[in-house]
């Protein structure tokens, strides 16, 4: 079940919220706790069953730590907790990638090749096991009070909203808000809003680019053009971009529904005029995980210049391996890495005195480029991709013409998506809010400016329910890009 599937936008979102302002306040975490577990049963069945072996995990690991702290048994419990982790993760995520290596080598050297039949992988695996080991570190660091109640160390790993798509929310982020939280008028409504905001990227936005993304990508090396390559890659920038941050908006909204705050995950990467700079906006609940609990105990950048690229490698080898067993999601993450450590050289300060326009180029140009090894199925598709994209691809344009993708309705979502990608939305607000006083104008005519807006938004907000639910109506392209996380 996903946020954009009409058994949650029609049975499952109605009926938790009206049981939940139903049933006492003290009932509420419990309440959410079932929802959740039938939630993720929904769409994964048994396998329900390693996420409740992760929360008595945690939930144990984090007792021993605390009954233990300043003792070497509090760190021995953290070892274990995060070593139990990690093999749970690397069990059903990692196994077919090892085990396929190690039957590549062996088969080099001469050796039988071993088999091990696909592993199913539990979708939201890599969001619950890093939210599950934050818990238990940030116990053991002393910065969060130990969960004693187990219904709400339950609810902080398997809590719906954020789930399956993140954001990586932090347990002493909202440590308070499982004891107590309650929910406004005006918080209710923003989470609304957040949430239909983030169904229209995902519905009206990625989906029909995802659609044109895959049919590109699904086209014979032999065939691509340069026209052609570039057509995919764009509509899989704007896809990626639209279909996480909106599932993100959704997960914020939800939660805001609930009473819960949290945190961004995304601010305009595309926006962003270095790598550097794209890392703090693009999944910010990531980036900011690795840092915390990866880059800062590696030293981070408090250390020899070497040391501190090792470890920015170190890092994005890894935040690669997060997003997928294959070398490809390593590579990706692998030209981030280099890039940022690029920009900690001679370039770095070019960089910073370029013409913006320059800066944004280049950002879009390394970022887009890097997308085509997170998208190919393989890396020879890649290598070819990356042919066709610098006009030396072999395809005649016949067989797979560009027309056969875009259209008009793709040409205008592909103008709302890129424009959608700017924060050029919050700009007009701003202006227009501040018009009144600008102009010297009455409160009077100011109120009815801001009456006016509030008008469009909310008459925007229909329209974009009344599209998303026209698209569930007709059956449209819906993926589920994440299964792979």
């Amino acid at each position: 079940m996903v946020f954009s599937s009409s058994v949650f936008l029609f049975l499952f979102l109605p009926l938790v919220l009206t049981l939940y302002f139903v049933v006492p306040v003290r009932a509420r975490n419990l309440l959410l706790l079932l929802a959740s577990l039938i939630f993720y049963a929904w769409g994964e069945g048994f396998f329900v069953t390693i996420m409740l072996a992760s929360i008595v995990l945690n939930y144990a690991g984090g007792l021993l730590i605390h009954r233990y702290r300043g003792q070497r048994a509090a760190k021995l419990a953290l070892a274990v907790a995060v070593f139990a982790n990690l093999a749970l993760l690397s069990s059903f995520k990692y196994a077919n990638f090892l085990v396929d290596n190690l039957s590549a080598v062996l088969t080099a050297v001469g050796w039988e090749p071993i088999y091990l039949d696909p592993v199913h992988l539990p979708i939201g695996i890599s969001f619950f096991t890093f939210q599950a080991m934050s818990y238990v570190v940030d116990v053991y660091r002393g910065s969060a009070d130990v969960q004693r109640n187990p219904i709400n160390s339950a609810l902080y790993i398997s809590l719906f909203p954020q789930l399956i798509a993140g954001p990586i929310v932090r347990y002493h982020h909202i440590a308070k808000q499982l004891v107590q939280r309650s929910v406004t008028l005006d918080g209710f409504a923003s989470g609304v809003v957040l949430f239909v905001i983030g169904l229209g990227k995902k519905m009206l936005i990625a989906n029909p680019l995802g659609e044109v993304a895959d049919q590109v990508f699904a086209v014979p090396a032999e065939h691509l053009t340069f026209g052609l390559s570039w057509l995919g890659l764009s509509c899989y920038t704007l896809q990626i971009y639209f279909d996480f941050s909106g599932y993100s908006d959704m997960a914020i909204g939800l939660g805001r529904m609930l009473g819960f705050r949290f945190l961004i995950n995304f601010n305009y990467p595309y926006i962003a005029q270095s790598i550097r700079e794209f890392w703090r906006r693009w999944h910010i609940s990531l980036s900011r995980w690795y840092r915390d609990y990866l880059y800062l105990p590696l030293g981070g950048n408090r250390c020899a210049p070497w040391r501190t690229y090792a470890n920015l490698l170190i890092v994005f080898f890894l935040v690669g391996l997060w997003h997928g067993a294959s070398w490809n999601f390593v590579l990706w993450g692998l030209i981030h890495g280099a890039f940022l450590i690029l920009e900690r050289s001679r370039f770095g300060g070019l960089l910073t005195r370029a013409w913006i326009p320059v800066r944004h180029a280049y950002v879009l140009g390394v970022v887009m480029l890097a997308w085509v090894f997170f998208r190919a199925d393989t890396l020879d598709y890649a290598m070819d991709y990356l042919q066709a994209l610098a006009g030396l691809g072999v395809g005649d344009g016949t067989a797979y013409h560009i027309g056969l993708y875009w259209n008009r309705e793709i040409l205008i979502t592909f103008i709302i998506g890129t424009l959608g990608a700017t924060p050029l939305l919050p700009w007009l607000k701003r202006g227009w809010l501040l018009r009144g006083p600008r102009l010297g104008v009455a409160v009077r005519q100011s109120l009815v400016l801001n009456t006016v807006f509030t008008g469009l938004m909310i008459s925007l907000l229909m329209l974009i329910v009344l599209g998303a639910a026209m698209h569930l109506a007709a059956g449209t392209h819906n993926p589920f890009i994440y299964f792979r996380f």
